[in-house]
């Protein structure tokens, strides 16, 4: 098949299940071109069956800000038409499905459109009274529509009361790349011997709570050694940066930006710490699951279909600062917990959330779309 995608190219769940739907699915044979303004973070830069069309940003002195989804919308028509596309699929319902559907006009209507929910383009950004009825005909004029989770399906409903089926297609791990291992000549960059090294990945949104991430360190800090790496960037690393200040712990928390070895920083972290205020899906956690990270996160949104309470990682209300610290020295002093949540974690990604595993839903999907 010939599949174009749209995301989000910039740090964050739905442009990395993207890209890598897009990696997996070339490598099946598929033709796969993406469509954005910048190239997914997570897609290499050459790979077999897989192309990357930019678009232009138009300079017009008529418009004060660009029109990207009239521009989104012209360059996904182009590319459907110069490489034959059979459909388009798009994450995130504003702008991405509203630019799919006016390209699916502007080539006659032959271009199926498939649109994948993700979040905060339902709980955040289209709830906004500006853009509810927009984000709601995105999604009925979809030819089929998925979500990540079941939460995120049931949302979906509650807010939008769509007149289309929404089916549930979870997100994955490639876990052939996301592996156990430990490295020791990494994990010596940043904490010495015996020290305990925690971990958290986010885009520093206020949804994210970076700032109980570091008061969870504070504690952890004061019982045993360790280091917390905060990698990532947005709005709230200042904050964050901040507060390490105040609690005199900045020595101990290394603010490492973006980077793009996810498998690599997992490899040095002995525990993973979400405690954001609402995910829908929570693929960080489910990444740090993949290679035997256990997993601290906020008993929230669609983390609980990931995360099995006290089985394959610990959850906690949002906002329990002292909650998740005490069980975070829980797993660091213990071993035998530390091991039994691991292999937990691992397994439990293996059995229900293995690339190989969700990929050809996502194809069978696409067959059916084309079949009609």
């Amino acid at each position: 098949m010939k599949i174009g995608i749209t995301c989000y190219p910039t740090y964050g769940g739905s442009g990395a299940v993207a890209a890598e739907l897009g990696i997996q699915l070339s490598q099946r044979g598929h033709h796969v071109h993406f469509v954005s303004y910048a190239l997914p973070f997570r897609l290499p830069t050459f790979q077999q069956n897989l192309f990357f069309h930019q678009v232009e940003m138009m300079s017009y002195p008529l418009f004060e800000h660009t029109p990207y989804t009239i521009t989104l919308a012209a360059k996904m028509a182009d590319v459907a038409m110069a490489e034959g596309l059979d459909l388009l699929h798009v994450h995130y319902a504003i702008p991405h499905a509203v630019s799919a559907v006016l390209a699916r006009e502007a080539v006659g209507g032959r271009l199926k459109v498939l649109t994948t929910l993700h979040g905060t383009d339902i709980t955040l950004v289209g709830t906004d009274p500006s853009l509810r009825s927009i984000t709601r005909l995105a999604i009925n004029m979809s030819d089929r529509v998925t979500a990540v989770s079941s939460y995120l399906e049931q949302r979906t409903r509650e807010t939008f009361l769509p007149d289309r089926p929404i089916r549930v297609i979870p997100n994955f791990v490639d876990s052939s790349r996301f592996r156990p291992g430990r490295d020791e000549e990494a994990r010596s960059r940043f904490a010495r011997p015996g020290e305990r090294i925690l971990l958290h990945i986010s885009n520093f949104r206020p949804v994210k709570r970076v700032t109980d991430v570091i008061r969870i360190f504070a504690v952890v800090q004061r019982e045993m050694p360790a280091k917390l790496l905060m990698v990532g960037d947005g709005v709230e690393r200042f904050t964050a940066q901040h507060l390490a200040r105040e609690l005199d712990i900045e020595k101990a928390v290394f603010f490492l930006s973006r980077q793009e070895d996810i498998p690599g920083l997992m490899k040095v972290a002995d525990l993973f710490l979400l405690p954001s205020e609402l995910e829908s899906f929570g693929l960080a956690a489910l990444e740090a699951m993949s290679c035997e990270v256990p997993v601290i996160a906020s008993r929230v949104g669609g983390l609980p279909e990931v995360i099995e309470d006290g089985v394959s990682g610990l959850l906690r209300p949002v906002g329990d600062v002292e909650g998740m610290a005490r069980e975070a020295l829980r797993v660091l002093a213990d071993d035998a917990l530390h091991l039994r949540l691991a292999q937990a974690g691992r397994r439990r990604v293996l059995e229900h959330f293995d690339a190989p595993r969700i990929i050809p839903h996502y194809e069978a999907l696409y067959r059916e779309l084309l079949g009609e």
